[in-house]
């Protein structure tokens, strides 16, 4: 019987590293899969890091995860996710939920995973609904709703002075970031567009 620990994250620049410190907790010794930079719009069984847990987990196994959305993409998804697993004979561990048993244990799962699933929606609907106000402020007044002159992040240095003091000075990728306090990649892209041609 293993345990099998499964982490997910969407965003590359987010860790799994809080998912595993939650589960360690629990003082369980893990096999581990995880999946960084993978989106929850993609179908469990598409993941490669979940892919592979599935492809490992035997009967007995029992399956960690930290939350209920770290299952699938919609509720459909983790439920069909969630009866593949116990039909298997593997077990799954949802934290703060406990083991999910056949039956009133896969209607809990049925009824959080919806909820998260409708959580989600609400939350792109708040974005795009954010974002509709600041393109109609920044259209009228020239700022966004919350004062600022974009609506993506502020630039860090003017990509045209980047590319004329690179330029003119005949440096390196480098030298041209430590002189604007820039990463290379940021100093690449500046260098890189039409403007600063």
């Amino acid at each position: 019987m293993a345990h099998l620990l499964y982490l997910r994250v969407s965003g590359l620049s987010q860790s799994v590293e809080a998912q595993r410190q939650a589960m360690m907790q629990d003082g369980v010794t893990f096999k581990e899969f995880s999946d960084d930079g993978v989106s929850g719009a993609v179908l469990a069984a598409n993941r490669p890091g979940f892919a592979a847990l599935l492809k490992f987990a035997r009967e007995n196994d029992t399956i960690h995860v930290y939350a209920v959305d770290r299952l699938g993409r919609d509720a459909i998804d983790v439920m069909t996710t969630v009866k593949a697993l116990l039909a298997k004979g593997v077990s799954v561990y949802i934290k703060g939920l406990g083991l999910i048993a056949p039956g009133v244990g896969e209607l809990i799962v049925a009824v959080l995973a919806q909820v998260a699933e409708m959580e989600r929606e609400r939350i792109r609907e708040r974005t795009s609904n954010g974002r509709d106000v600041a393109k109609a402020s920044l259209a009228a007044t020239g700022k966004t709703h919350r004062g600022k002159d974009s609506l993506g992040r502020p630039a860090l240095a003017d990509a045209a002075a980047v590319s004329a003091w690179r330029t003119d000075n005949k440096a390196s990728i480098a030298t041209t970031a430590k002189h604007f306090n820039l990463s290379d990649s940021t100093v690449k892209r500046y260098c890189s567009t039409p403007a600063a041609a």
